[in-house]
């Protein structure tokens, strides 16, 4: 997921980039791809594994993509704000070291097996993130020729996609022990081997998140050293009579924002409990469903971007959307319905037919809206919360289904549905009347 703006930036002059390269400002803008890529896919692993260290049922595991996703959504308007006052580089770096101290934080929340301690942690990191995510989108698509903009952008984006490859793959070598006990075998432990036990589980997420921490910090470094091209923000909407109450008059947004709120939902709910539901589903250890979660769903939603782009130049947004989202709906019955080393499958196909969503929904809710244009993306950016509410909604199905993932599956069939409804109809321009 990537935030954009809404804004219309002035690209750089060419005139300007005489005896200059942008070669090393653009590496490092893909590399804020990869770190917030490696944050996010990294969930997928601590969610399971806090839930086993912390001793947590599974409403309480999921508040780890809460904090994230909820920091998206207080930054959402506050980065905005930053960016405009401090600029690009400047706005990177605050959003680095903010993500720098997030990470380092689970050092001490480990030491002191502290959940809280975590969640606090991963909301300072997620609102670094979207800091970053503010500023890196934008920029990687003016930083050069606006010729060239659209394919910088997908290149960076292929960074973030590569992270969803590798952040489960290293996370869950790193952090997943392969060890877990029943509540009956805790129960029978002396105290003090039950306390060893937890308390090396959690220890086990230092490593990672140390080195995260400080290759956030090199990085932030990098940008502090390096002479970024300054460009100066000039929005077409700037002086224009777009309103953000005001944009949601437009019908085909409103519903958008309701898609994309049900989208991120999905999405962070089907990784979020792949390790369990591989688990449960298709009885593989949680080590090998971590290898899956990496290499399996990782580039098929990887391959699934670039695929999804080159069909779209051929086939209309909205119907290639509305395919996607029947075959990732047809999946997860398939997952909730199935038992078997097949599910683990559709779960990892799912991630292919999720891919082309996120900008997809976007484009579509922005369509014919002028003045309104940059509000709109607003309430686009903030409707990532669903992120951080329906994991929970999930995780308290699943608890009332006595530990049955495979039930807590429904949620994300029910946001697949209402994203067909968009595709087929919701997407149409019509203005909704609101009664004040």
């Amino acid at each position: 997921m990537q935030i954009n703006t809404g804004a219309t930036e002035q690209p750089i002059p060419e005139s300007s980039l005489k005896g200059k390269t942008l070669l090393v400002p653009f590496i490092l803008i893909c590399s804020l791809f990869f770190l917030w890529g490696m944050v996010h896919n990294l969930d997928g692993i601590l969610i399971p594994h806090l839930k086993k260290a912390c001793q947590l049922n599974n409403r309480q595991s999921t508040l780890v993509d809460t904090a994230i996703f909820l920091a998206y959504f207080v930054m959402a308007i506050p980065a905005g704000i930053l960016l405009k006052k401090i600029g690009y580089k400047k706005s990177i770096i605050v959003g680095l070291l903010l993500a720098t101290i997030g990470a380092a934080l689970f050092i001490p929340a480990a030491n002191a097996l502290a959940y809280l301690g975590f969640l606090g942690s991963l909301f300072v990191i997620g609102c670094g993130i979207a800091i970053l995510e503010t500023a890196a989108n934008p920029y990687s698509a003016i930083l050069g020729n606006p010729a060239g903009a659209t394919t910088r952008i997908n290149l960076a984006a292929a960074f973030n996609g590569a992270a969803a490859t590798v952040a489960p793959y290293v996370g869950g070598m790193l952090i997943l022990s392969g060890k877990e006990y029943t509540r009956t075998q805790l129960d029978a432990m002396p105290a003090a081997d039950k306390s060893a036990y937890l308390l090396h589980e959690a220890s086990s997420v230092k490593l990672p998140y140390g080195i995260l921490a400080a290759t956030l910090a090199v990085v932030a470094i990098c940008f502090i050293l390096s002479k970024l091209p300054e460009i100066k923000n000039i929005s077409k909407e700037e002086s224009s009579g777009g309103s953000f109450l005001g944009a949601l008059k437009h019908r085909h947004l409103l519903l958008a924002v309701l898609a994309q709120f049900f989208y991120v939902g999905a999405q962070v709910c089907v990784t979020s409990f792949f390790i369990r539901m591989a688990k449960q589903g298709a009885g593989i250890d949680e080590k090998s469903a971590s290898v899956y979660l990496g290499l399996y769903y990782g580039l098929l939603f990887m391959g699934g971007r670039f695929i999804g782009t080159a069909i779209l130049s051929v086939v209309k947004s909205h119907k290639l959307l509305t395919v996607y989202a029947v075959m990732a709906a047809l999946l997860c019955t398939v997952c909730i319905l199935g038992k078997g080393e097949y599910v683990v499958y559709c779960l990892g196909a799912m991630g292919f037919f999720m891919s082309i969503m996120f900008p997809t929904i976007f484009a579509l809710g922005i369509d014919g809206l002028g003045d309104d244009t940059k509000p709109a993306s607003s309430w686009l950016i903030m409707s990532i919360v669903g992120g951080a509410i329906l994991p929970y909604l999930m995780g308290t199905v699943i608890d009332f289904n006595h530990d049955n993932i495979q039930a807590g599956y429904i949620v994300p069939l029910l946001c697949f549905l209402f994203i067909v409804y968009f595709g087929t109809s919701g997407y149409k321009i019509k203005k909704q009347v609101i009664k004040r």
